[in-house]
């Protein structure tokens, strides 16, 4: 190595007001104090909630998750666990059963979901290959105990008939599934009626 590559660092002398840090304490105050009284920024970042609420972009926004039914109004999911082993953090427990109707082998006996727990990544909207579950816009997620923030299968297709009025996102680009919501009465499913 070159003594021209080689930087050498001197400590910088601080006077007595700076190692007591006083000029940093008031430095941190004044820009606090700029910040909490500029009406300018203060209108364009604070909402009156629960009176105002900030309209969330419904294309990337994930908050409270719904299990989607299907056009006969059954549930959607087909008990497959690909949700529940693609998530990171373990939130997705389901227990299978033997399906009553004859279009498909199993559906969820049980199917809870931690909200606390989850980390809402859409690791589990992605995975599923059926539509069934899908993470909604809505993000007023409240309860007064840890057990009424397990959402199982009832709660979760009661948020699917309180938001099935609009799909939060699109059809995933790669699978295309017209299987749920409000989309799949005008779209016809691809390979409707083929055995394979």
């Amino acid at each position: 190595m070159r003594d021209v590559d080689i930087i050498v660092l001197e400590e910088p002398v601080l006077t007595s007001a700076e190692r007591l840090y006083l000029p940093q304490i008031i430095d941190g105050f004044r820009i606090t104090l700029r910040h909490m009284f500029s009406v300018k920024q203060r209108n364009r970042t604070v909402t009156q909630y629960p009176e105002q609420r900030r309209v969330q972009r419904v294309a990337n926004y994930r908050g409270m998750h719904r299990l989607n039914k299907d056009p006969e109004g059954r549930v959607a999911c087909v008990a497959c666990f690909m949700c529940a082993t693609a998530c990171p953090v373990h939130c997705i427990h389901i227990e299978a059963g033997a399906a009553p109707w004859p279009d498909r082998e199993k559906y969820p006996v049980k199917f809870d979901i931690d909200e606390l727990r989850c980390i809402y990544c859409g690791m589990c909207e992605e995975a599923c290959p059926c539509d069934a579950i899908e993470l909604t816009p809505d993000y007023e997620l409240v309860g007064s105990n840890r057990a009424e923030m397990i959402f199982d299968k009832e709660k979760l297709l009661h948020v699917y008939d309180e938001t099935s009025a609009a799909k939060p996102r699109k059809n995933p680009p790669v699978t295309d599934y017209g299987l749920t919501g409000e989309q799949s009465k005008d779209v016809a499913t691809p390979n409707a009626g083929q055995e394979f």
